[in-house]
């Protein structure tokens, strides 16, 4: 498969943490309901698994973004919750309330019937999205591709849906571990060929958000959710040299960044609960870092927002090996001209830092 040459390349190069002229900024959830753009195709689309499963829909909207903003990069536009919807589960989003599955996966009876898709049929119109998604781009920037973490997918397996509390998951893990442990093992295989189709399809790096690995004691997170994520990182086929796919995990909420760091990811993501400075002392010799800001000063006013950012600058420091973003995905209510000077101030107050 053959695609038009990259012209910005600052995050690839800054996630081999190798020198760049400006700190490389991309926003989770960049393209959302902040956007009205997206507002209007989420309409035209008639519901949100509409405008996911079909790929000129999700090429629209990864795109709208990189239309309105000097990103320096795009992120496929899907769910995390496209895997189990592909077990058979049912997914379904209810208006205000979220994602819902028909059918949650609560006993070994139930795991056993699971199984990792195929990822030429049924999953098929995410990859279609992703070769529409790169072709469109045309070298503008990187595309990344990503994946919820194999814990984090059970957590809404298994609590059918979105949850306070866990109970339901944390009762798996507590009274029947091996029951919870055969799920997060089909969930990493089915993970692991996600990525991999993703990667075929033209996805330039890679990015698993373990939304809810901070829910878990620090032992816990070791067992039900870093091992499988270090499987993933062992297993994915990312190529090598100049050509290797980048792979970024992002554990919201966990500090456990050196046990992060040895799965052999290229990069860790950072919410805000934790400084740059720190992170960058602790692992920031071995991998690149993605983060931090506070998705909440997006609320201020320029000069606010401004001076957040500059922060978070100061707290990398100069040096190569930052990717700017947000701590947590960009909220409904932001008003885009916010992140069109989030993305002006990255690239200005950061110009030359990654050289020296």
């Amino acid at each position: 498969m053959s695609f038009a040459p990259l012209r910005n390349d600052r995050l690839l190069r800054a996630l081999r943490r190798e020198p760049v002229d400006c700190t490389p900024v991309w926003l989770m959830r960049q393209a959302g309901r902040y956007l009205p753009e997206y507002k209007a195709t989420r309409a035209r689309a008639g519901s949100f698994m509409n405008l996911a499963k079909h790929p000129q829909l999700a090429c629209e909207v990864t795109l709208q973004p990189l239309d309105r903003f000097p990103l320096d990069a795009a992120i496929l536009f899907s769910d995390i919750l496209t895997v189990p919807d592909a077990m058979g589960l049912g997914l379904s989003f209810a208006e205000g309330e979220g994602p819902q599955f028909a059918h949650p996966v609560r006993s070994a009876a139930d795991v056993a019937k699971l199984g990792v898709p195929d990822m030429s049929s049924e999953l098929r119109y995410v990859t279609d999205a992703v070769t529409l998604i790169r072709r469109e781009l045309g070298g503008r920037v990187p595309l990344i591709g990503f994946s919820g973490s194999p814990w984090t997918l059970a957590c809404y397996m298994v609590e059918g849906g979105g949850s306070e509390r866990f109970a339901r998951i944390k009762a798996m893990l507590h009274d029947d571990p091996a029951t919870l442990h055969k799920l997060l093992e089909i969930n990493a295989r089915a993970v692991t060929a996600y990525l991999a189709a993703q990667i075929e399809a033209g996805a330039q790096a890679v990015m698993v958000f373990d939304t809810w690995g901070g829910v878990l004691t620090p032992r816990h997170f070791r067992d039900f959710s870093l091992r499988w994520m270090s499987q993933i990182a062992a297993e994915l086929p990312r190529g090598s040299g100049a050509d290797r796919v980048p792979l970024i995990l992002f554990a919201k909420g966990v500090h456990q960044l050196e046990a992060i760091a040895d799965t052999g990811c290229d990069a860790v993501g950072l919410d805000w609960t934790i400084d740059l400075s720190e992170a960058r002392a602790r692992i920031g010799h071995r991998v690149a870092l993605q983060g931090n800001l506070d998705p909440v000063a997006l609320y201020g006013n320029d000069a606010a927002v401004r001076a957040a950012v500059a922060e978070v600058l100061d707290s990398f420091g100069d040096g190569p090996g930052h990717v700017f973003n947000l701590g947590h995905g960009i909220t409904p209510d932001v008003d885009p001209a916010r992140a069109a000077t989030l993305v002006q101030a990255v690239h200005e107050l950061s110009a030359g830092r990654a050289m020296r």
